[in-house]
């Protein structure tokens, strides 16, 4: 359903009765919009409106009845039957959601969609929270929010504790070691774009000590210049890829600078260091695997240490 919210809240109020948030709350929470949310018991028909976030709620014991296709296109769950699909990530069907009478809705608050989505389900006095994570503090702060709520604190030491202590050892093996310059880029077809810190791939190497070029120079963030670029002379590029065709992403960014001989004389370009992080691990939430996203950039950065 497209956002229309107030043609769309009438229509769905119409369609559904309002109903009353539950009196008792045992958990209480802020989502990341700054939305307070208090959930009396654990929540048994959970609806999850992003396929990262299904995937974290299965991590923490609960249960599902509904889903965005990219639960199963992106993360490759395994769900039963009884789990019904409801659109898609970036356009969910809220009829479909209603109808399922959830308990808990979960949304992303960086999906444009989402906000004024999780607006309505509010009006109608169903129970949702809009979170943001783009570093490993984001996913274990909403990870166990969700472990709170299903009463499962085995399943926050194996997929949290255990993951930080993961994290832990990585910094620890690289901390004494002198800063990496890098070029953070991230690919589409039809452009590319210089990504600083406020990523997932970028968080994980700032926080490995890397010098990202782009973290100190806004005009690359506004365009991409390869005169900028050859006169950082990264050691490293990464590149992610946004959109389905990862072919296409990278033969855009091969036209745009490969045959040009300053991209080719870059060290990182010359000495085989320009990578394509898997999507798995840098552009999907990780989830469980956070720690192998760190050990997968720190032992190309460092592989001295591990």
């Amino acid at each position: 359903m497209r956002s229309r919210p107030i043609c769309a809240l009438l229509v769905l109020l119409a369609l559904f009765p309002l109903r009353p948030f539950a009196a008792l709350a045992d958990v209480s929470f802020q989502d990341a919009c700054g939305h307070t949310l208090s959930l009396a018991s654990t929540p048994s028909r959970v609806v999850s409106l992003y396929g990262s976030f299904a995937e974290a709620w299965l991590l923490a014991g609960g249960e599902l009845v509904g889903v965005t296709q990219d639960a199963l296109t992106e993360r490759g769950l395994s769900l039963g039957e009884q789990v019904q699909i409801v659109g898609t990530v970036k356009e969910p069907n809220l009829e479909a959601v209603i109808a399922l009478d959830p308990d808990f809705v979960v949304l992303s608050a960086d999906i444009a969609s989402h906000a004024p989505a999780a607006e309505l389900l509010r009006q109608m006095g169903i129970p949702c929270a809009l979170f943001r994570v783009d570093t490993f503090d984001d996913y274990l702060e909403m990870f166990a929010v969700f472990c709170e709520l299903t009463g499962r604190e085995d399943c926050y030491a194996q997929y949290g504790e255990a993951v930080a202590a993961q994290i832990d050892a990585v910094r620890a093996a690289v901390q004494d070691m002198p800063a990496r310059r890098v070029l953070l880029l991230r690919a589409y077809s039809s452009g590319v774009k210089a990504k600083r810190a406020d990523n997932l791939a970028g968080a994980i190497l700032q926080d490995l000590g890397c010098d990202n070029i782009a973290d100190r120079n806004e005009h690359l963030l506004e365009e991409l210049s390869l005169e900028a670029i050859v006169s950082e002379d990264p050691e490293f590029i990464f590149v992610t890829v946004m959109g389905s065709d990862e072919d296409a992403a990278l033969a855009f960014l091969d036209e745009r600078f490969g045959a040009d001989p300053a991209w080719q004389g870059l060290t990182a370009v010359r000495e085989g260091r320009l990578l394509l992080l898997p999507k798995e691990l840098f552009h999907y939430k990780p989830n469980a695997r956070w720690g192998e996203s760190y050990a997968y950039l720190a032992e190309i950065l460092f592989p001295e240490c591990l």
